[in-house]
């Protein structure tokens, strides 16, 4: 999956300073891409997918999945507890922790959170560096085989990054949302802005898709995943573009408060109490 380069000279130059709002946005998005590879032109926007004609071509380099997209053997998905809720992060190297190790990405900083509340679930990270809305319906399957009773969805930047056509993002979604209803389980979708680096227009409908979906499907919305962390230097790794453990922290706050709900009416329907979960 393609992913803008950001030039070793010109980040070393970069005062620790904190990010205009354009180039912050865009950086946000870069925390969807993986690392590593060989650089290649990138993607232009589809037609109307909202490109515009004075765009600039920006070098990419192919994303390497930190996370397996399907397991070998079963004994990677995680099977259900008998007490406690399954959680399932689906997402992209935001949700995977790009370059942290697993238990300081938000998912598992959330799980041990839950815990000292005394509200406890198991989660399961399905984050892939560089994923796709359509890469996230493509594993649809392997993630419902974990029976969750939550799936939180942090899908779609990329598909901004690259230009795609947003209807199709939207479509995907849906899909992806609808699925994971008809399965039983509980969805949080998590909202992610782009740059307009292919037009105000085609950044603003990529905005807005994520309330206008949660409105229609009737789910609950985190407004922005990344709000107070990106373009913050000191919340973000070297390369300025992934956060450091701390900033995964702090994303983790900004969900805490949308997926509480959700876990505490998977634990009545369940007809347990916290306190019994093993």
């Amino acid at each position: 999956m393609p992913c803008p380069a950001v030039p070793h000279h010109r980040a070393a130059a970069r005062p620790p300073r904190r990010l205009p709002s354009p180039l912050l946005v865009f950086l946000a998005v870069c925390l969807a891409c993986g690392g590593g590879g060989a650089e290649a032109p990138a993607e232009r926007p589809a037609a109307g997918a909202g490109g515009g004609g004075g765009d600039r071509a920006v070098a990419v380099r192919a994303a390497t999945p930190r996370a397996v997209t399907a397991p070998a053997d079963d004994s990677a998905v995680a099977t259900p507890a008998a007490g406690r809720p399954v959680v399932v992060f689906l997402g992209d190297s935001l949700t995977a922790g790009y370059g942290l190790g697993e238990a300081q990405a938000f998912p598992a900083r959330l799980e041990a959170l839950f815990a000292e509340r005394g509200l406890p679930f198991r989660a399961v990270n399905a984050g892939v560096s560089g994923d796709t809305s359509a890469g996230g319906l493509a594993r649809l399957d392997w993630v419902l085989s974990s029976d969750p009773d939550v799936v939180v969805v942090e899908l779609g930047p990329n598909d901004g990054l690259r230009g795609l056509d947003l209807s199709m993002t939207e479509d995907n979604l849906r899909r992806i949302v609808t699925r994971i209803r008809a399965a039983g389980a509980r969805v949080l979708l998590v909202g992610m802005r782009i740059p307009p680096n292919y037009g105000p227009d085609y950044a603003g409908r990529f905005a807005d898709l994520f309330p206008r979906l949660a409105k229609e499907l009737d789910v609950p919305l985190v407004p922005f995943l990344l709000a107070g962390v990106g373009g913050v230097p000191e919340l973000n790794q070297g390369d300025g573009i992934h956060p450091t453990a701390e900033g995964q922290r702090l994303v983790a706050a900004n969900v805490e408060p949308y997926l509480e709900p959700l876990v505490a009416a998977a634990w009545r329907q369940r007809g347990g109490v916290p306190d019994a979960a093993p």
